[in-house]
Parts: structure tokens; sequence; C-alpha cells
């Protein structure tokens, strides 16, 4: 492991946090009376697209894998078809087990999807970057010593810091505090949000702590 690899990692990191705090402040720009808590709905969309784009563009021009053998135009298409619908697909199968979990089933559909749809951003998103629509490497990632590179640890922390976020973003809702963010879904985007930046933030850190320790098994 190099450390130029994980000053890479560490840089790639930042710039997702970067577009989190850039989709907070810009649009106030052009919007009026833009803020998170008033136009929740509208900041959510700003940051997933924003969130979204800076991860595609990270990992085309850092490319941490580059074991793709095919590369024509037909099989790029399909490729990413197949990551629409696996974006898709994790987004709903969250807005499920959100109402499964005691949201709303008919009134703020849109809240409870749009919640959806930013957990899937910091969640499948860069599984879909990094590994693209195969479910044996998502497996493989997140079972007991699967991961091949600190890319996939990252991953790994990440992902896992942002569930762990939204799981403690709902406990102030039933508190009978009268807060504005305590309303649906508020607290929870924010846990997901500020797990997922703790997740950049700390698996650089724990990686570049346990270089020495840390070995990875070759695809």
């Amino acid at each position: 492991m190099k450390d130029t690899d994980i000053k890479k990692l560490l840089y790639t990191h930042l710039l997702c946090i970067f577009s989190i705090i850039l989709s907070i402040f810009i649009p106030s720009f052009f919007l009026e009376n833009f803020s998170i808590l008033e136009t929740h709905l509208t900041w959510l969309c700003i940051c997933s697209v924003s969130v979204t784009a800076v991860n595609l563009v990270l990992y085309l021009v850092v490319k941490p894998n580059v074991s793709s053998k095919r590369s024509s135009l037909s099989y790029k298409v399909t490729r990413f078809l197949k990551c629409c619908i696996y974006f898709l697909t994790s987004c709903f199968f969250f807005h499920v087990v959100f109402v499964l979990y005691g949201a709303p089933l008919i009134e703020l559909v849109l809240e409870t999807f749009s919640l959806a749809v930013i957990l899937s951003t910091f969640t499948t998103v860069p599984c879909l970057c990094l590994l693209g629509p195969n479910w044996k490497a998502w497996l493989r990632i997140f079972s007991r010593n699967g991961v091949t590179s600190i890319w996939e640890n990252s991953l790994q922390i990440t992902t896992i810091s942002s569930f762990v976020g939204i799981w403690l973003g709902a406990f102030p809702i039933p508190l009978d505090w009268g807060r504005p963010w305590q309303e649906w879904p508020i607290s929870c985007t924010l846990g997901a949000t500020f797990g997922y930046v703790a997740g950049l933030v700390i698996s650089p850190l724990w990686i570049y702590w346990n270089r020495k320790k840390l070995t990875y098994k070759n695809n």
C-alpha cells in the first residue's frame, strides 16, 4: 500500500465533502428563501445530484478499478442502464424499509422517497461507481475480509456510517421538543449526511493508521 494511494483517496473524499458544502450555500444565490430546513426537498435534490455528479467524475478520473476488459459502446450503454436500474431499485427498496419502520404510508410520500434517494446517493452510487452493477462484488465487499483495496475499505466505512447516521437521526423525531428539524424526514436526512461525511473523513485516517496491518488479496 502506497501513501500516494491514501492521499488520492483523501483528496477524493475531500471533494465529495466539498460538493455537499456547495449544495448548501450555492443555491441560496439563485433560489429565493433557500435553506436546508425551509426548502428541504429542494436541497435534497440538489445534494443528491451534486454528490452523484462528483462521484462519477472522480471515479472516471481516478479510476481505482481499471480491470474492465470490454469497452465497446454497447457494453457501456448496457452497464449504464443496469446502474440506473440498480439505483432506482435501491430507492424503492429503502422507501419500503422506511414505511415498514413507521414512515407514513400515504402522507409525505415524496418526503419519504426523497430520503430513500439521498440514502441511495450516499451508499448505492459509490458502489456502482467503484464496482458497477455486480451483486457478487457487493456481497464480497460487505462480507468479512472481502475487500481487495483501500477504495473498497473506504466504501465499507462510508456505507456503514451513512446507515448509522440515518438510524441515529430518527431518534429525535418522537421527542417533544417542537424543533423544525424534527419534522419527517429532516433529522434522518441530516443524520445520513453527517454519517456520510464522517465516513469520508474517518476512512482515509483509519486506513492510514492501520496501513501496516492491512493486506489485500488481488482480484
